[in-house]
């Protein structure tokens, strides 16, 4: 199912419907079929069409989380809090938010263990 949908997002690329949606529905796709390293570009791709999607910059922020990239995905948070703001997106902004702090915290842990 995934990959049919996957596919059926692909076909669209680069017509009269591709735009930051697109992107972020395609990347969406991939991350839950597990493929992260997929959705970080195509959710990127959306962010560069549109870097007030607020949902793009909070999928892009965990994409990046699940590739082990945590110091781009709290960048991404935090990027992700001053795009909702901008807004109105008062519920992305929480969201990003907490996953920000969880993110700062598990960094400072490791930074912690390395000393």
């Amino acid at each position: 199912m995934d990959e049919q949908r996957i596919r059926q997002l692909e076909q669209l690329l680069g017509g009269a419907r591709d735009g930051a949606l697109l992107r972020y529905s395609l990347g969406a796709a991939l991350l839950a079929a597990g493929d992260a390293v997929a959705a970080v570009r195509r959710l990127r791709e959306a962010i560069e069409r549109d870097e007030t999607h607020s949902a793009s910059w909070k999928l892009l922020g965990r994409a990046l989380a699940e590739t082990g990239q945590s110091e781009a995905a709290l960048n991404a948070f935090r990027r992700g809090v001053d795009a909702a703001a901008a807004r109105g997106d008062v519920q992305a902004v929480k969201e990003m938010r907490v996953f920000a702090r969880r993110l700062e915290k598990t960094l400072a842990a490791a930074a912690s263990a390395a000393q």
